[in-house]
């Protein structure tokens, strides 16, 4: 499959998310109108329980993981410490709950369905989600700078030239899959190689059958590799708006209800920050744990300090989402068009 058979492959699969998103958008919207008929008469009955109920909140946030039952990063830090939930008791909240997700769609349509408070994921699926009419709004980049690791197999291509008529694995609809665009367009490769959908988690086989000669791997799994002696010809970090940033996005629904929350859990993440940075070998014991017990060397490098920026929102940041947003927009992937600036929640 040559990589703009890819593009037309992805597009339908983001196109088919996108409608299923849509689509519970809808249903959603029929429902809330239905309910509120029907709930009409009784409405000033239950004003005194509905006022008590919303003054109580088990926050639900969804996070993308495999293996951790915590976001690694200042959230999870805070979480683990305990610090968390209490200081979001003031706004009504009386439990967190972190739901790992294998992937982007997956936890956007949780979103749109209402089994979700909010989400911590990638900028692209979160894009896609926006683009695609998901109320949501965006209260920081809580990652800035996520790595890549361009991995062949052992005695594999030593270079990305020598990647010239080979194939190349990668996981599509992740900043990883951006890495790996943005490279071959670089490196004038985009024509020469065919890119293959294969998912992370069968990687590494295809990497050691010869399917592949390469993948472009995500923090933890990359180093890992590199560890065990597969070489990595390419890095994200080393081309300027390749690397990836994550997100946190909280429904409007939430925000309407609890409009002091945003800010507040940016002040917690804040402080969560200042304290794991003051302590960054217990954070990193957190981080090889949550990891799947990996080596305290591969969580140093998969989540350096600096990854997690300390304000809402930075230039550099902003800089990197406005840059994958078209990139989607010029792939034709995007369901509609809008600007961060209206996404953004006002005084984060």
């Amino acid at each position: 499959m040559s990589s703009h058979a890819l593009e037309r492959s992805f597009l339908n699969r983001l196109l088919a998310s996108v409608t299923t998103v849509a689509l519970l958008l809808s249903l959603t919207s029929c429902t809330s109108q239905q309910s509120q008929s029907n709930n009409s008469a009784v409405a000033s009955s239950n004003t005194g329980a509905n006022l008590a109920e919303a003054k109580t909140l088990v926050l639900r946030v969804g996070f993308i993981s495999s293996e951790s039952k915590l976001p690694i990063g200042p959230e999870g830090w805070a979480f683990k410490k305990g610090t968390l939930t209490p200081a979001l008791k003031s706004l009504g909240v009386t439990e967190v709950k972190f739901i790992p997700f294998v992937g982007g769609p997956s936890l956007n349509e949780a979103l749109v369905s209402g089994q979700l408070d909010m989400g911590l994921y990638g900028d692209m699926p979160a894009l896609v989600g926006r683009a695609a009419g998901l109320p949501t709004k965006l209260i920081n980049q809580t990652r800035v700078g996520q790595n890549a690791w361009l991995v062949t197999k052992k005695n594999g291509p030593r270079s990305v030239a020598q990647l010239k008529g080979t194939k190349i694995g990668v996981a599509k609809g992740t900043y990883l899959h951006r890495y790996l665009m943005g490279l071959l367009e670089q490196e004038g490769l985009t024509k020469n190689v065919k890119v293959l959908q294969i998912p992370s988690a069968d990687a590494k086989a295809a990497i050691e059958r010869g399917d592949i000669a390469a993948y472009p791997f995500a923090m933890g799994a990359g180093p890992t590799l590199v560890s065990q002696g597969f070489p990595a010809i390419d890095e994200a970090k080393d081309h300027q708006g390749l690397v990836g940033t994550g997100v946190s996005v909280v429904t409007e629904s939430l925000v309407s209800r609890h409009p002091e929350l945003p800010q507040k859990w940016n002040q917690i993440r804040q402080q969560a920050l200042q304290d794991l940075k003051a302590n960054p070998e217990a954070f990193y014991q957190f981080a090889a744990q949550a990891s799947g017990n990996v080596p305290l060397a591969i969580a140093k490098e998969s989540y350096p300090l600096d990854l997690y920026p300390t304000e809402p929102f930075t230039p550099e940041g902003l800089k990197l989402l406005n840059s994958t947003k078209q990139f989607l927009a010029d792939q034709k992937l995007l369901k509609s068009d809008f600007d961060i600036k209206d996404w953004q929640i006002p005084n984060p």
